[in-house]
């Protein structure tokens, strides 16, 4: 899969380009003359979202507009392969009565606003507007980081599940600003740093086996959430370290439990290990890093995750 491509920046000679993707003339023509009372932009025009995607490869646009109900590929699946491919690229969408449910799908795939049809003559120019400039200011901001050589970070996490998600995020975020990978490569990523996280949380500081869930989640969480509060597991800690550049991640993520016998580990890929409840942990984190060690103790895991694309100016 290609990385993520970012729209040109705009010059006095270079005006944003607004992609419009609908399959009907008259609303085409409606459309164009919307936007044709503002300057500041050059419009062009494609009949579904395979073409719209044809066009994008070529050359990104600053926005994307799109029709809700499209032959060959619709708003809401086209929306999402924006988001998958060229993720600096919004995605506006015109909606007509009867598609809202689509458009709140839409939305929560990733597209960056919508605009009723009936409601086009007035907010579809002040909503591009909106979507052009906090685009430009992302794109500036993707051009400074393409300067980035070196990223560190630490943190010190409770024993708080709810805490992982949003730091995966952040790392899925610097690995795809660091240029490491794409947005899938950082998706597989995240995958096995949220396995490792929450590996120090339940097993490492909670000291809660995977055998409680052979007959369900249930005896697992509620044993989990009684020695959140009870010592000596409230007071402890997962520590994690990270250090990016331009041509590897590597994240220590540090629990403060009594670690396990590293040496009884067994081979993920193991067709019985598989079935178990700790093995589909284990394999995601050996199969999406490109590195996994254990500390002699068990307490501390590196992961290492090597750059999948060749290096900025190669």
């Amino acid at each position: 899969m290609a990385g993520p491509i970012a729209p040109v920046s705009p010059g006095a000679h270079d005006l944003p380009v607004i992609l419009v993707a609908d399959d009907s003339l008259l609303e085409q023509r409606y459309v164009s003359r919307i936007l044709g009372q503002y300057g500041g932009w050059r419009v062009t025009f494609v009949r579904n979202g395979e073409e719209a995607l044809a066009a994008i490869t070529q050359a990104p646009p600053a926005v994307v507009l799109t029709d809700m109900n499209m032959p060959k590929m619709d708003g809401l699946t086209l929306v999402e392969k924006v988001r998958e491919r060229f993720p600096f690229v919004p995605v506006v969408l015109m909606t007509g009565n009867g598609s809202e449910r689509v458009a709140v799908a839409a939305l929560k795939a990733g597209a960056a606003d919508y605009v009723p049809k009936q409601a086009l003559a007035h907010d579809l120019g002040p909503v591009l507007e909106r979507v052009l400039s906090a685009g430009l200011a992302e794109h500036r901001r993707f051009r400074v980081l393409q300067g980035m050589t070196r990223r560190s970070s630490q943190f010190v996490l409770e024993n708080d599940p709810a805490l992982v998600p949003p730091l995966v995020s952040q790392f899925r975020d610097d690995l795809i600003e660091m240029g490491l990978c794409d947005v899938t490569g950082a998706t597989r990523a995240g995958i096995a740093l949220e396995e490792a996280l929450l590996n120090a949380v339940y097993h490492g500081n909670l000291e809660v086996s995977s055998d409680l869930r052979a007959n369900g989640d249930e005896a697992f969480h509620k044993l989990a959430r009684e020695r959140r509060t009870q010592e000596p597991y409230a007071s402890r800690r997962v520590r994690v370290t990270a250090r990016l550049t331009t041509t590897s991640a590597t994240f220590v993520i540090i629990d403060q439990g009594p670690g396990f016998d590293v040496t009884k580990l067994p081979d993920p890929t193991d067709p019985e290990f598989l079935e178990r409840p700790s093995g589909r942990g284990v394999l995601l984190m050996r199969t999406f890093t490109d590195e996994v060690r254990y500390n002699a103790t068990g307490n501390r895991v590196t992961l290492v995750k090597h750059r999948d694309r060749p290096e900025r100016g190669e």
